[in-house]
């Protein structure tokens, strides 16, 4: 039975306080009568003349805890939780009679219950607590003839547990309001994003074809110019997947390689046919060194750096590849100005450096590359100019 039970406790989330909604309402109201009915449980060792009253209340507390622990509280309307509170309320007034008027317990938990009512439901439900719980408060006391000075307590205790409700309730919809607004937001980028990128490359890949047709008649000057044309092309489809590689990133955490081992300096070397030409560039990648990578996603990833490189620096721009013991190293090194230290631990940040030539995508991609490949990226400082670093996991 009581593994049964655990397995129903797991099932229902029990353990997941945090959230919105009428199922995490519940968790937290859960907890809250669990927490009640233990300490009264407890408390009988320090009053053993009152263990009837104190089960009775610690009784019941634990039946409003399973309640709602394992009711379908998730198929009801979203304020039905709210009736938890008026149960709790009975309790508490329960308590304050059984025990002779003494609330010095349960005025702590009815500020609870308000707070926990304040995080999820609305305002309106917090006023209309204020008649049964100023009941729960007031007449126990009346009942075991309290004196005057403590039954008037109730109209300085109840308006402060009503002011601090209010203020939850009203920097809780605060929040809530800016979550559905960013989840707004987040939907629009979201669309706007898989738009744009789908929409950009079908009628790139007219034009690139209208490019290839030309060149092959094209003669000298002609050609370099459709030759720029081309390496531009390029680099708007590098920018379409990189937006849409972003998204699935967002929205699925990964993205599916498909690796093979490949010669290392020939990678490199068809990798380097994006990137224009004319630019100082040294390679210095072992014949024998084999690498397993995705082909599409590591010329992703040293096209993004060598264009980087040879914006942002100076040459002449060096990529280096070398073998470890568990690790295959791509260096690609300019000898520009450099980053300074406090830059450099933010460049494979999401949109951290985009400026007037990119949108600062290119070394979060990059990143997420090699951690999709089980490597990782970094930036080093050199003398002059910096090194951008990729591992890669050994074949």
């Amino acid at each position: 039975m009581i593994r049964l039970y655990s397995e129903k406790v797991r099932r229902n989330g029990l353990i997941r306080l945090l959230g919105t909604g009428p199922r995490a309402a519940t968790r937290q109201a859960a907890a809250l009568f669990l927490l009640a009915g233990l300490l009264g449980i407890a408390a009988i060792g320090n009053q053993p003349d009152r263990a009837r009253e104190l089960l009775t209340v610690a009784g019941c507390d634990l039946v409003l805890a399973l309640t709602a622990a394992l009711l379908p509280w998730d198929r009801a309307r979203a304020n039905t939780p709210a009736l938890l509170g008026l149960a709790g309320f009975a309790v508490l007034g329960l308590s304050t009679w059984s025990f002779g008027g003494i609330a010095a317990g349960t005025g702590p938990f009815l500020v609870l219950l308000y707070a926990w009512a304040a995080l999820h439901f609305p305002r309106w439900i917090l006023l209309a607590y204020a008649a049964p719980a100023t009941a729960a408060y007031l007449v126990p006391l009346i009942l075991t003839h309290q004196p005057p000075m403590v039954v008037g307590s109730a109209f300085i205790f109840m308006p402060v547990a009503m002011a601090v409700a209010l203020l939850i309730e009203a920097q809780a919809r605060h929040l809530r309001d800016d979550r559905e607004r960013l989840a707004r937001i987040e939907r629009w980028r979201s669309a706007m994003i898989n738009t744009l990128a789908h929409d950009v490359r079908s009628p790139l890949s007219t034009v690139r074809m209208t490019l290839e047709e030309l060149k092959e008649t094209a003669t000298g000057h002609q050609e370099r110019m459709v030759d720029a044309a081309l390496r531009q092309t390029a680099r708007v489809f590098r920018l379409a997947d990189g937006l849409l590689d972003m998204q699935r990133i967002d929205s699925t955490g990964h993205l599916r390689l498909d690796r093979e081992l490949l010669p290392a300096r020939k990678a490199v070397r068809d990798a380097l046919v994006y990137v224009r030409a004319d630019q100082e560039l040294v390679v210095d990648v072992p014949d024998d060194l084999m690498i397993c990578v995705d082909r599409q996603r590591f010329e992703q990833i040293l096209v993004n750096l060598v264009s980087n490189a040879l914006r942002y620096g100076r040459p002449p721009v060096v990529v280096t590849m070398s073998r470890g013991d568990e690790m295959d190293r791509l260096e690609v090194r300019d000898h520009g100005p450099g980053i300074p230290d406090a830059l450099r631990p933010a460049l494979f940040g999401q949109f951290a450096l985009g400026g007037p030539e990119g949108v600062g995508l290119g070394l979060w991609i990059v990143r997420q590359l090699a951690v999709a490949h089980g490597g990782r990226a970094c930036a080093e400082a050199r003398d002059p100019g910096v090194a951008m670093v990729i591992s890669f996991p050994r074949p």
